[in-house]
């Protein structure tokens, strides 16, 4: 889990070489059509609408309930998350609770991974503003620091309005076109309008 990077290589799940995706499709399938793990597609180009350069073999899942996730991460003791312990690796628990909320809200959800550009940890539709809408999910201290978000939103190569960075920073700030929220502030997102509703 601490290397985001880690795929999934068909041809090492039964050790058979020549193994393709198509051979585990319906196994894939199954995990995603039965609720168990959220299907994650990746993009080639970040723009609205974001279906139209999502690739089919290339995905990211991640565990649908985020209570078992962190029982499989620390067993019975969920002090790592109530503590927010800043010992604790809490970036794949984050990225799940997003994954989960975005999902409950009616959100497709895509990301975007460029080796040049970097990688966005969801990418989702703003129908208000017919663009697509960067969010990156931090969890340590340095959640002011995201070069690709950055670059998505200022390089003007897409044509990205704002961004969001989730975090376990207990404030609100908006930085040129992008607005830092605290984690929790993800059940804020309406399908109808990518923005959160603040109060």
């Amino acid at each position: 889990m601490e290397n985001k990077k880690k795929r999934v290589v068909v041809q090492q799940i039964e050790d058979k070489k020549g193994s393709t995706f198509a051979k585990y499709q319906d196994e894939f399938e199954y995990l995603i059509s039965s609720g168990i793990v959220l299907n994650v597609q990746a993009i080639s180009t970040p723009t609205f609408p974001l279906i139209e350069s999502s690739g089919k073999n290339l995905l990211k899942l991640y565990l649908n309930d985020v209570g078992i996730l962190t029982c499989i991460l620390y067993g019975n003791n969920i002090n790592a998350v109530l503590d927010d312990e800043a010992s604790i690796n809490l970036g794949s628990v984050y990225e799940s609770v997003v994954a989960s909320e975005l999902s409950a809200h009616g959100f497709r959800l895509f990301y975007y991974d460029n080796r040049s550009k970097g990688e966005a940890d969801f990418l989702i539709d703003d129908y208000s503003s017919l663009s697509a809408v960067p969010l990156r999910v931090k969890s340590g201290k340095n959640y002011t620091v995201h070069s690709a978000l950055n670059t998505l939103v200022y390089s003007g190569d897409y044509p990205v309005r704002s961004a969001f960075v989730l975090s376990n920073s207990r404030e609100i700030k908006i930085v040129g076109k992008i607005t830092h929220l605290p984690i929790y502030n993800v059940m804020f997102f309406g399908s109808e309008n990518a923005k959160p509703v603040l109060f």
